[in-house]
C-alpha cells in the first residue's frame, strides 16, 4: 500500500527571524539533517593563480564565537586572517581544494569550480547530511543540497568556507609574488586590474596564468609565447574588455 505523499516529504524547517546567518543551518540541524556543510570558492574570476574551493561545517550554537563572520571579500585582510584562525580552531570539519591553472585551462573555470566543490564535500571527514552552496546548484554532490543566493552573506558556514578559500588563495598568490615579482600578484591576487594588465603587456603571461582567458592568450600572442600546458579551445573564457577595447586575439586561445 502506497504511503500518502505527505509522509514522503521531509519535516518542515522553521527559520527563526532572530537567527541571522545561522538560521538556515540551525533549522536543518534541528530537523536532524546535519551536519550542514557550506561550500564556496575564491579566484573564479582571476586570470592567474589557482581556483580554491573550501567546505566547512560549524558547530550548531557556536555563533557567539564568530562575531563579524561574513563574506570574506567584505573583511579587511587582517580581519580575514583572524577569522581564518578562528574557523580553523573551531570548525567541526573543513576541507580545502586547490585547482591549478593548468586544470582550469583544460576543463574550463566553471567545470573546475563545480568539480572542486564536489571534491571539497567528499574530503570532509564526516559525510554531511546537507550541503549549502553559494549562488548556484552543484550537481553530483553525494548529499542533499541547495544553492543560496549571496550565500556568503546569508549563511555562516558558507561565509566560513569563503574565508578559508580566500585566505588560502591570497597566501598562495603572495608566495607566487616572491617567485614572479614583475606581475604584482601580492597586490591584485591575479585579477584583471590595470596594473596586472600593464604587467601582462610588458612581460607576457607566465605558467601561473590561465591561458584560456582571452586577455592572457592575447598577451602571449603579442610576445610570441604559447601556453605551457594544454588549453582546450572549447573552454576559452569570454572576451575580456580593457578600457573599452577588445582584448580578443585573432584566432582565440591556442592549444599547446
Amino acid at each position: 500500500m502506497a504511503r500518502p505523499v505527505d509522509q514522503l516529504r521531509p519535516p518542515r524547517a522553521v527559520l527563526r527571524r532572530d537567527a541571522g546567518t545561522w538560521g538556515l543551518q540551525s533549522a536543518l540541524d534541528r530537523r536532524g539533517l546535519g551536519p550542514v556543510a557550506g561550500v564556496d570558492e575564491a579566484g573564479r574570476g582571476a586570470c592567474a593563480g589557482p581556483l580554491v574551493i573550501a567546505s566547512c561545517v560549524l558547530r550548531p550554537g557556536d555563533s557567539a564565537r564568530f562575531e563579524g563572520l561574513t563574506d570574506s571579500k567584505l573583511l579587511t585582510a587582517a580581519a580575514r586572517d583572524r577569522m581564518y584562525d578562528q574557523v580553523m580552531a573551531r570548525a567541526v570539519d573543513y576541507a580545502v581544494v586547490i585547482v591549478p591553472p593548468s586544470e582550469v585551462d583544460r576543463i574550463g573555470v566553471h567545470v573546475a569550480n563545480v568539480e572542486g566543490m564536489r571534491r571539497a564535500v567528499a574530503r570532509l571527514t564526516r559525510h554531511p547530511g546537507y550541503v549549502l552552496t553559494d549562488g548556484f546548484r552543484v550537481p553530483g554532490i553525494t548529499a542533499p543540497s541547495i544553492p543560496v543566493i549571496k550565500g556568503d552573506l546569508a549563511v555562516a558556514c558558507i561565509a566560513a568556507a569563503s574565508v578559508l578559500a580566500k585566505v588560502t588563495r591570497d597566501r598562495i598568490m603572495a608566495g607566487l609574488h616572491d617567485d614572479l615579482p614583475v606581475y604584482g600578484f601580492d597586490e591584485h591576487k591575479g585579477y584583471c586590474t590595470p596594473s596586472h594588465t600593464r604587467a601582462l603587456g610588458e612581460h607576457g603571461p607566465s605558467a601561473e596564468h590561465r591561458w584560456s582567458f582571452v586577455n592572457v592568450a592575447s598577451a602571449g600572442a603579442r610576445h610570441g609565447l604559447r601556453a605551457p600546458h594544454r588549453v582546450a579551445l572549447s573552454v576559452a573564457a569570454a572576451e575580456v574588455v580593457q578600457n573599452g577595447e577588445s582584448a580578443r586575439p585573432r584566432g582565440g586561445a591556442r592549444s599547446a
